[in-house]
């Protein structure tokens, strides 16, 4: 593989960081066993490219040892023992955090070790102690929460000592990371809080914590709450099988979150050690707490506040090499992906469009909702919705005007599916031909269809668009309606839509927050819900299955009809470029690496759920590329101008929308040339 696809597929280049978990195997207080079990899964972690190696609280001593904590005997033992972990950790690429009881000026410690390269980096000692119910650490240890600006002596070696303390990466940007011990977590005000404050974008928790029922579901929610809170990465590691259980009994938990979402988690009660690995994604947690103002005003209180924190830096060493990317991807970020959520995610998505519709309906005062109906996903959706409206606000149906509009490229199957849809909703339905209208303006316009030449430009597909939302308008004002625009985010993104007098134009978007491949899974959703009748049911199937199409240029006998996705490209991958670029800001580059691993193979990860096999794609880099280019051009250089003018709508994803009264805001005379660059010096053709 050549230098440029190397550098390409190496996840460091992306500002990802691996974390691991470890669980060694331990005994109590037998310092020497545990020593070697810390280095053989170092060694183990070294082996799978991990930077960041996360060992549980007091792992080298074993924490349920009581009073054996203050014997001499075994402290040097763990002191020696740390001196021979530092030793070992020289060839090794994961910095260590490790647990271990260290004496200072007269006091013990409850500490958590960074050991990477050869070098002790720093200790931080554990702030909070718990003295309740099963616990019983301050007998044995002194506070840290006081310890600042020290220095401390281990064996020999020495190192910066204190709850002052954050670790940076001079060689691997955005690997920053703060330590904190069990309970440390635990309390209202958590140390890592100050941490993330400060610049750690990873948070490591080193803890024993014995397992009470229940107590799993409390370390989750937790590390959930804190790495959204902090908007960070946390890493938590507790003690496992091995420990006493005089009184106690141990499950080894490891979990790795990320701004809130769970990337990875380890087997409970096992008695073989465990690793627990993830790819945290640094770039995404800096490139949110810059959206982020609160986090930042956060930072500047808390922080004048509060002790300054020292940053130890570092060598890393980072390999650059491609090591693979151990990290879930989401192939349709936008799409519901918890199972035991599935039904509540899917009825918030569609009820906020249905509460959105309802509010405007009951605004204007008028007496219809005004849709036209092309047989396609989005006036379908839209249809659905408003449906939904006149159930919720018991009033019937017929209260939707539905229009179906045929134009010279219409096919008798969305034709039939429009009518069908209607006819099983109970809307009042009617059709008008465009076709006598459109070529009349066409012969006003001395357009050469309407002298019998084949000419299909886009003055011509753009006559039949504004066509139909030009008699949606004057059908509205006729019947005291308003216009429900069926248009989706994708399609607002590309600027697939024709502007002013046009699909782009309503006077309510209510399909506007929802990207289409949203879209197709709210439909399969109130099919799989029931949210209809039968004989719904039955044509929204029919609807799914039918080609997504403008149906604006006739097609020639025997020959398909015309495709909006041959020549914008797969909505599926463009509402994957849309989600990272405008949700995140991800160069171009990550943008097409993320795309890489989550579509390249058919047979790898996870599809939504009840996804038609039949419907599963995947693409090589180069038609990544090639759609990731026509995406950036759209977006940022040809389409802003529709988007600033667009009717009002809501907001259904945290993914984001494109209204300028919301999430975007961007100049409409703007170019694409920095993203178009960056892809073209950093994305490679093709692999190999």
């Amino acid at each position: 593989m050549n230098e440029r696809c190397a550098d390409f597929l190496a996840m460091h280049r992306h500002g990802f960081v691996r974390v691991g978990t470890c669980t060694p195997r331990v005994r109590p207080a037998d310092v020497a066993f545990n020593r070697d079990a810390i280095i053989e899964e170092a060694r183990r972690a070294d082996a799978g490219n991990v930077d960041l190696a996360v060992f549980p609280e007091l792992c080298l001593s074993s924490y349920a040892i009581d009073d054996l904590h203050m014997q001499t005997a075994l402290l040097d033992a763990v002191e020696a023992a740390v001196a021979e972990i530092v030793a070992a950790s020289a060839d090794l690429s994961p910095v260590l955090l490790i647990g271990a009881p260290l004496r200072h000026s007269g006091r013990l410690y409850n500490c958590a070790l960074a050991i990477g390269r050869g070098a002790l980096l720093g200790v931080v000692p554990k702030s909070y102690l718990p003295n309740y119910r099963e616990f019983y650490e301050k007998r044995w240890f002194a506070h840290g929460r006081d310890v600042a600006g020290a220095a401390i002596r281990v064996a020999g070696l020495d190192a910066p000592f204190g709850t002052d303390l954050i670790f940076e990466a001079d060689d691997l940007d955005g690997f920053v990371f703060h330590m904190e011990i069990c309970e440390d977590f635990w309390a209202a005000a958590p140390p890592s809080s100050a941490g993330a404050l400060a610049g750690a974008t990873i948070l490591a928790n080193l803890s024993a914590s014995n397992i009470t029922i229940g107590k799993s579901d409390e370390r989750h929610m937790l590390c959930r709450s804190q790495s959204a809170r902090a908007v960070a990465a946390y890493a938590y590691s507790a003690a496992g099988p091995g420990e006493s259980t005089t009184d106690l009994a141990w499950d080894g938990q490891g979990v790795i979150y990320e701004l809130g979402d769970l990337l990875a988690e380890s087997e409970r009660f096992a008695l073989d050690p465990a690793l627990c690995v993830a790819d945290v994604d640094t770039g995404r947690i800096l490139g949110e707490r810059i959206r982020t103002g609160t986090f930042n005003d956060a930072a500047g209180e808390v922080l004048k506040t509060t002790r300054p924190f020292r940053r130890v830096r570092f060598a890393h060493r980072p390999t650059y090499a491609d090591i693979g990317l151990v990290r879930a991807i989401r192939r349709f970020p936008y799409v519901p992906n918890r199972k035991s959520h599935l039904d509540q995610d899917c009825y918030e998505a569609f009820n906020i469009q249905v509460e959105g519709l309802r509010r405007r309906f009951e605004a204007t005062g008028g007496g219809y909702m005004v849709i036209g109906v092309s047989g396609g996903l989005d006036s379908t959706h839209a249809l659905i919705v408003a449906a939904k409206v006149c159930d919720g606000l018991g009033l019937p149906r017929t209260k939707i005007l539905g229009f179906t509009m045929p134009g010279f490229a219409t096919s008798e199957e969305t034709r039939g599916n429009a009518w069908k849809l209607m006819r099983a909703l109970g809307v009042t339905a009617e059709e008008i031909d465009i076709r006598p209208a459109a070529t009349q303006m066409l012969r006003d316009m001395r357009h050469p269809f309407a002298e019998g030449e084949p000419v299909y430009d886009i003055a011509f597909e753009n006559v039949q668009a504004g066509l139909r939302t030009d008699y949606l308008f004057r059908l509205a004002n006729q019947r005291n309606g308003f216009v429900i625009g069926t248009g989706d985010l994708s399609e607002l993104a590309l600027g697939w839509c024709t502007y002013g007098v046009g699909d782009q134009m309503s006077h309510y978007a209510v399909n506007c927050g929802v990207p289409k491949t949203l879209i197709q899974y709210l439909i399969r959703w109130a099919v799989s819900s029931a949210q209809f009748d039968e004989a719904t049911d039955e044509v929204l199937g029919a609807i799914l299955a039918t080609e997504i199409s403008p149906e604006l240029i006739p097609a020639e006998a025997g020959q398909p009809i015309q495709s909006t996705e041959a020549k914008i490209g797969p909505y599926e991958l463009h509402d994957f470029f849309l989600h990272h670029i405008m949700r995140y800001g991800h160069a171009p580059s990550k943008v097409a690496f993320l795309a890489l691993h989550a579509w390249s193979d058919i047979g790898k990860g996870l599809w939504p759920i009840d996804f038609p096999p039949e419907a599963r794609r995947q693409y090589d880099l180069g038609t990544i590329r090639r759609w990731l280019a026509e995406f950036l051009r759209r977006f940022f250089a040809t389409s802003q101008f529709k988007r600033s003018a667009i009717p009002n709508g809501p907001k259904v994803s945290s993914g984001g929308a494109l209204s300028p009264r919301g999430d975007w805001r961007a100049p409409s005379d703007a170019t694409a040339a920095p993203w178009l660059e960056e892809l073209r010096a950093n994305v490679p053709e093709r692999l190999g």
